[in-house]
């Protein structure tokens, strides 16, 4: 990697606990990166080069949620030295898949798993990086999308916010000519509750979306989950379609808990 070009601004990427999915969409971007890399001085980006620039960022891209006390260290560091922070990814947005633990106990996971659990340092709960500083934006997805990664990037070097969609899958749908698989084939989707992003991918193959991308600016949850009974789910299956990526999203937890306690509140009666 090149030295430190003067006057660009300094791009820093960042990773904590996560699968480094949204750090190679960053560089499954490739000849869009190379106009990035002209605009931008990559100062520090583990995924791509060994080579280590010290801060100050001007942007820091953030992938991962904060799960162990020395990532809740270095989340602190990134953000003293970062003038812009974006988090990148549901990890980094909603705590991931990683934060499914929240529901169940982690000190009974570290026993079942390791050796010798006494070992391992870690947090009860995988929080977003919201949680714990200051951010700028919130890119979603699981992985992210790289035209929204784009968009994102260009705005923050142009002073502007970004422009990232926030209506439902089922805008993309009809942009691409789906036929709703809900109405269509009976096959449960959260594509009316999940914000758009990935140009509806899962439904262009007749299966249903399994909300990789969060919950939409006003999702109606309640309304969706009566319509999943009625196409035959269960108060599990509920739960569990809620409970992936973004399973800490209010809006999701909050549409799972409430699949619970109707199934109680029904069984009571």
């Amino acid at each position: 990697m090149a030295g430190p070009a003067a006057g660009r601004p300094r791009l820093a990427v960042w990773k904590f606990a996560s699968c480094d999915g949204c750090q190679l969409t960053l560089l499954d971007c490739e000849d869009e990166l190379l106009s990035v890399a002209a605009e931008v001085d990559i100062a520090y980006f583990l995924e791509a080069s060994s080579a280590v620039g010290s801060g100050p960022y001007d942007l820091s891209l953030v992938e991962g949620s904060i799960t162990t006390p020395d990532d809740l260290r270095r989340i602190q560091h990134v953000r003293r030295v970062s003038k812009r922070l974006v988090t990148i990814g549901a990890c980094a947005t909603a705590g991931g898949i990683q934060a499914l633990r929240d529901f169940a106990d982690v000190r009974e996971f570290a026993s079942i798993v390791y050796a010798r659990p006494d070992y391992i340092a870690t947090l009860e709960r995988s929080t977003p990086i919201s949680a714990h500083v200051p951010v700028d934006f919130e890119l979603r997805g699981c992985p992210i999308d790289k035209r929204q990664l784009l968009e994102v990037i260009s705005a923050f070097l142009a002073g502007r916010r970004p422009f990232v969609p926030a209506h439902s899958v089922c805008v993309e749908c009809k942009a691409r000519g789906n036929v709703c698989v809900m109405v269509a084939h009976g096959t449960p989707c959260l594509g009316p509750v999940t914000q758009a992003g990935c140009g509806a991918l899962c439904p262009a193959f007749n299966r249903g979306c399994y909300g990789c991308f969060g919950p939409m600016e006003s999702p109606n949850a309640r309304a969706l989950n009566a319509q999943l009974r009625e196409l035959g789910m269960s108060t599990p299956e509920l739960v569990r379609v809620y409970r992936t990526f973004n399973a800490t999203e209010e809006p999701f937890r909050q549409a799972a808990e409430e699949a619970e306690e109707a199934e109680e509140t029904e069984s009571d009666t």
